[in-house]
């Protein structure tokens, strides 16, 4: 085995010893979901320090440890904090996280977070349903040997956002009259907001949202055959589209401005989903 795979593995054994509870649903809480967790019926919490190995994130208002617990009966681990790439981290690291919940037991992987919005029609508040990405600003999780016993070498990437699953999100919007906008989510490093003509490269390329996070984690769950869904929340425009300087600040007080509206959709795009697979 290869050192990735048994970093992977150490954090699996360090789990099974301290946590006895299987998830359905993992759930990656970005921006403005930080307290989701407080909403559910929690019956445990393994905090990121213990594990050994284990990647700790250093973004402000990102706590680390994983809480399981059950969303109305739903069973689920939430991440609590991820970690980025321009945090220094191997970008196996940043997806460490990620399979290590797919070894957990979680059959679907639903992840949030804050962007910038890139599409002209979108405002600071949307909640956008992730269709589609483009990742190639990262290094590819799957660089190097293949973990064959995570999946293919050479992965299919059609249905990254399971269509099936962006059918539940769409009508469970709907019935809750939250708007819903769709695109294309595109990751780039940070930790530098992009330029006025990066956010014009993005757009001409086809993204209308542009985040920090996301699309490596998804390469890494899509290898891994996990089913995958992401909700992410404008919580800016993007650099040069209006004239306000982009500042952390901004990113976490519009999260937080929007943070009810999110767990609600969240909360029942959860039940939804767990009666869909």
């Amino acid at each position: 085995m290869g050192k990735v795979y048994d970093k992977l593995i150490k954090c699996y054994d360090c789990f099974k010893e301290k946590i006895d509870f299987e998830p359905k649903i993992a759930l990656v809480l970005g921006s403005g979901l930080g307290d989701y967790a407080d909403g559910i019926k929690v019956v445990a919490e393994l905090d990121y320090h213990d594990i050994e190995g284990f990647p700790v994130s250093t973004v402000p208002g990102h706590q680390g440890k994983y809480i399981f617990g059950y969303v109305d009966e739903v069973p689920v681990v939430c991440m609590k904090g991820r970690v980025h790439y321009y945090e220094g981290y191997n970008i196996s690291d940043v997806v460490l996280p990620i399979r290590l919940m797919k070894l957990m037991g979680a059959k679907v992987l639903f992840l949030t977070n804050a962007s910038g919005g890139i599409n002209m029609s979108f405002q600071a508040g949307d909640f956008m349903l992730i269709k589609d990405q483009i990742a190639n600003f990262v290094p590819s999780p799957l660089i190097g040997p293949n973990i064959d016993e995570l999946g293919v070498r050479f992965p299919d990437m059609s249905n990254i956002y399971d269509k099936e699953l962006q059918k539940v999100i769409r009508r469970t919007a709907a019935l809750l009259d939250i708007p819903l906008q769709e695109g294309v989510y595109i990751q780039l490093t940070g930790p530098n907001y992009e330029s006025p003509s990066e956010v014009r490269m993005c757009r001409t390329l086809g993204a209308d949202a542009v985040g920090m996070s996301t699309a490596c984690e998804a390469v890494a769950a899509n290898h891994m055959g996990m089913m995958i869904c992401g909700i992410s929340c404008i919580s800016n425009m993007g650099c040069g589209i209006t004239a306000n300087p982009l500042t952390h600040k901004e990113v976490q007080e519009t999260a937080d401005r929007v943070a009810p509206l999110f767990k609600k959709l969240v909360t029942e795009c959860i039940k939804n989903i767990d009666k869909a697979v």
